[in-house]
């Protein structure tokens, strides 16, 4: 059972998916450390609207708040985030949120309140946690090059393969070894689909020169093979 006051559902959130309307979990890392002020509030307002134009689809962004997980943030939380700088800001993967929870004031020094951003990983695992079926995010991280020397591989491959989630994303950052993660992501067992393509994505563009591990045309596909992978109980508990 969860504790309720390390993991906290906004309202919204815990309505949504009482009913069974579709909820997406959304990372915090590019708020705080991916664009600055006042472009952040805009991508995140822009992001909402998306969202919300599909249906009774409702945004949820995960973060660190005074000593809890948040999954589902206000309009004045999001606010709060974005203006503080990258340097006020942890960046949260899944390994550091009891660490961070354990140390986090309940407000900064100045009475502000006192924020972790998200990963890729650690937005998976607190929106599983939540009961949220549907992450969608940028670029995922994977296998650095030259990580056969320097065994720099992204948490986010290791969370895909234990956490039951349907990650959307533009592929793998481009900056990395997109091969290598491929493999990775082969031999951790992680389902890879590509909407519309017989060709990976690589962040920025639709083609990488890799082929897709497998093409799906339609988000029933994407749903069909998800709920088969639980159905199934392929995923870690």
């Amino acid at each position: 059972m969860n504790n309720s006051r390390l993991l906290k559902i906004l309202p919204e959130v815990k309505r949504a998916l009482s009913l069974h309307k579709p909820v997406v979990a959304l990372e915090s890392t590019i708020l705080s450390h991916g664009l600055p002020h006042p472009e952040n509030v805009q991508l995140a307002s822009d992001l909402s609207a998306i969202i919300r134009g599909i249906g009774d689809a409702v945004p949820a962004t995960v973060a660190l708040k005074n000593g809890s997980c948040y999954v589902g943030l206000t309009k004045q939380d999001i606010q709060s985030l974005c203006q503080k700088g990258s340097n006020e800001v942890m960046k949260c993967s899944t390994r550091d949120i009891p660490i961070l929870l354990s140390q986090m004031e309940e407000f900064d020094c100045d009475g502000n309140d006192s924020w972790g951003a998200t990963t890729v990983a650690s937005t998976m695992r607190l929106a599983h946690l939540a009961g949220v079926n549907t992450f969608v995010t940028g670029g995922i991280g994977g296998v650095h090059r030259g990580a056969e020397i320097s065994m720099d591989i992204s948490a986010d491959l290791m969370e895909l393969s234990r956490t039951p989630i349907v990650v959307v994303s533009a592929g793998i950052k481009s900056i990395l070894d997109i091969g290598l993660s491929l493999e990775m992501l082969e031999s951790l067992s992680v389902p890879v689909l590509v909407y519309g393509s017989n060709e990976f994505p690589s962040f920025f563009s639709p083609k990488s020169g890799f082929p897709a591990p497998a093409r799906v045309n339609s988000a029933k596909e994407v749903a069909a093979a998800y709920w088969a992978s639980r159905g199934m109980n392929l995923f870690k508990k």
